[in-house]
């Protein structure tokens, strides 16, 4: 929501303990959204078919009807009978303050659900992505990937900035692939007391996000790869940006192409998020999307890409 004026305006600086204010907004936008829900979005655009796994609430339908429109697979979400669906709402006032309040609801509940009846259904897991959740959940999912041997991907984000060391420590031990951006990885190293080589000695690989300056993989037995952004960008909004390039990223590893490649498919779908307002309001056919890989990368990264970009 947006609101005119400004909050500063409508506050007494010595009466905050008495509070009661309201702001008559001039518009509302809601928009489809969280870290899953995105990089699922993203796998489906891509013409893969993602087993979506969470807690939502009864107020989930017309998302679940987006998402599986859009190539998502949400048979195994779970559904509160009590709590509605997660959501963030926030309002900013004419200077960009933003009042904002987070509500976990139904998040909560992930901490139920149990991987191995999903796998027995869809089969072996390519890799678990285990994203920002309910602690509880993140923890229940990362300890039965490490005890059955799925492959997964540590993709923290946001509760790095809640979690203390050692729930972090937990989450990213034992990861095959480690994703977050550059400041996610001071935060990861003051937390757990870690230094680069301590975070490298505990996942196969680490995957920095560098915004404008593109991407940076290193790890064990894996030389330094350094991919720029695409080209001829033009930047509206941010939101989402990470998850599309995660989406971009696991559907290449998912196509079999090399590390250099799918980081070059997770920043051009990264493009097309940062160039719209709202996570999953982009689209694009093959040709398209081909076609920025050429523009960014080259005709041999296109000419790879191509051949599985549906």
């Amino acid at each position: 929501m947006t609101f005119d004026g400004q909050f500063s305006d409508s506050l007494v600086v010595d009466q905050l303990d008495k509070l009661s204010v309201s702001f008559l907004v001039h518009d509302l936008e809601v928009r489809r959204g969280g870290c899953a829900g995105n990089i699922s979005f993203g796998l489906g655009q891509l013409g893969l078919h993602p087993v979506l796994v969470g807690a939502v609430g009864e107020d989930f339908a017309d998302y679940r009807a987006w998402l599986e429109r859009h190539g998502v697979d949400c048979a195994h979400i779970h559904v509160s009978p009590t709590r509605h669906t997660a959501r963030f709402v926030c309002t900013n006032d004419s200077t960009m303050a933003q009042i904002a309040s987070f509500y976990p609801g139904a998040m909560s509940e992930a901490r139920e659900i149990e991987l191995k009846p999903i796998v027995d259904v869809v089969g072996d897991p390519a890799y678990v992505l285990i994203g920002p959740d309910d602690p509880e959940g993140m923890l229940r999912h990362t300890d039965e990937c490490r005890s059955r041997g799925y492959r997964f991907v540590a993709d923290p984000s946001q509760q790095l900035a809640f979690g203390d060391g050692d729930l972090i420590r937990q989450l990213i031990d034992g990861a095959d692939i480690l994703v977050t951006n550059e400041y996610e990885t001071h935060v990861i190293e003051k937390k757990t007391g870690w230094g680069t080589d301590d975070v490298q000695d505990r996942v196969r690989l680490q995957v920095t996000t560098l915004g404008a300056d593109g991407v940076r993989i290193c790890g064990r037995d894996q030389e330094l790869i350094e991919v720029p952004a695409a080209k001829n960008v033009t930047p509206v909004e941010p939101t989402g940006v990470g998850d599309a390039f995660r989406a971009g990223f696991l559907a290449a590893l998912g196509w079999q192409l090399s590390l250099e490649r799918a980081a070059q498919v997770g920043c051009v779908l990264a493009a097309y998020v940062v160039e719209t307002v709202g996570p999953q309001e982009y689209s694009f056919t093959p040709e398209q999307f081909v076609g920025r890989v050429r523009e960014s990368y080259g005709d041999a990264a296109a000419d790879e890409v191509g051949a599985f970009v549906s």
